[in-house]
């Protein structure tokens, strides 16, 4: 993937930035599973490397900027990039790594069958949208102070937010080319979306008791700005008399006027109504159903390490500790 960003000048403010987040040891979950799902249609790891590359510089592109936005200190186990270089070096940077992910996906698109290369462009172009439109709507809802949220509205959140881009997408795109555009894609929105959802509520849970040397982020972070997480949701509908004029009173301030003597006030609220255990369960709910809808999903795929590989991936979101 290093191979997709030049390291030519200005190097010190812009290349040595953009190089940063993806030289760091990550995951690299969203290229593995648009990979493994070309080789479950019948693809070749060639046939979708650089969209994978794509989807993973665009990944990185969303960080910085989410960094950026959150006030993030610490990202794969290092300072952000915005916390190192200042917010305008930080935003420069996460712009050229979306500039990089669409000229990878522009000069590959060039390469194939028309048709194939126009459905290509299209899912990243619904991908991308569906990504802000979730960004916009968890910013939006911290912005007006939204409350009274359920369960529901969050899972709407993160389909839009997390689960398009993290997974349905790679699926999708893996899928297109692997069967060289003659695969059903319309199953993988509903694997996607429980495969997407059991991993972002199971980060939820990381950044309220992960190890911070394992996660690789600052634990509470998601308390300090305020993010209307599932166990925050099920706090502020739960919480009652002294407890709800605690919560209330937090939703209503900004990141920089929770202090974290407040902060480990409402994390001990999240026990105490048992928003914790409420939200294991819930991830547990979410991932046992994305085992029947991944049948669907894989029902035409061939059998093999590649699908045994995805399959794989829906316990290993709940148990992920990083």
């Amino acid at each position: 993937m290093l191979d997709a960003i030049p390291d030519g000048e200005p190097h010190p403010w812009l290349y040595r930035l953009t190089r940063s987040y993806p030289s760091r040891p990550g995951k690299a979950l969203r290229p593995a599973l648009c990979l493994a799902a070309a080789g479950a249609f019948g693809g070749r790891p060639e046939d979708a490397m650089p969209a994978a590359v794509s989807i993973e510089l665009l990944h990185n592109a969303f960080l910085v900027h989410d960094d950026i936005v959150d006030g993030s200190l610490r990202r794969r186990g290092h300072a952000t990039l915005s916390a190192e270089f200042g917010t305008a070096l930080a935003l420069n940077a996460g712009d050229a790594l979306a500039v990089l992910s669409n000229r990878v996906l522009r000069h590959y698109a060039h390469k194939l069958d028309r048709d194939l290369g126009d459905r290509l462009q299209s899912e990243f172009e619904v991908m991308a949208l569906r990504t802000l439109e979730g960004q916009a709507t968890e910013l939006g809802w911290r912005h007006d102070d939204v409350r009274d949220l359920t369960p529901e509205h969050y899972l709407d959140l993160i389909m839009h937010k997390t689960c398009w881009y993290t997974s349905i997408h790679p699926l999708r795109v893996g899928a297109l080319l692997g069967s060289g555009g003659t695969a059903d894609l319309r199953p993988m929105v509903r694997f996607g979306f429980h495969l997407g959802a059991a991993f972002q509520i199971q980060d939820d849970l990381l950044n309220l008791e992960g190890d911070e040397r394992e996660y690789g982020k600052e634990i509470d972070g998601d308390l300090f700005e305020g993010k209307r997480t599932l166990p925050l949701i099920h706090l502020a509908a739960e919480a009652t008399g002294a407890d709800r004029k605690i919560v209330d009173r937090y939703l209503g301030l900004d990141r920089s006027q929770r202090t974290s003597d407040l902060v480990e006030e409402v994390r001990s609220l999240l026990d105490t109504y048992g928003s914790i255990e409420y939200t294991r369960a819930y991830a547990q709910g979410i991932a046992d159903t994305a085992y029947d809808t991944f049948e669907e999903a894989f029902a035409a795929a061939e059998p093999g390490p590649d699908v045994d590989f995805i399959r794989a991936l829906i316990p290993y979101m709940l148990g992920r500790r990083s």
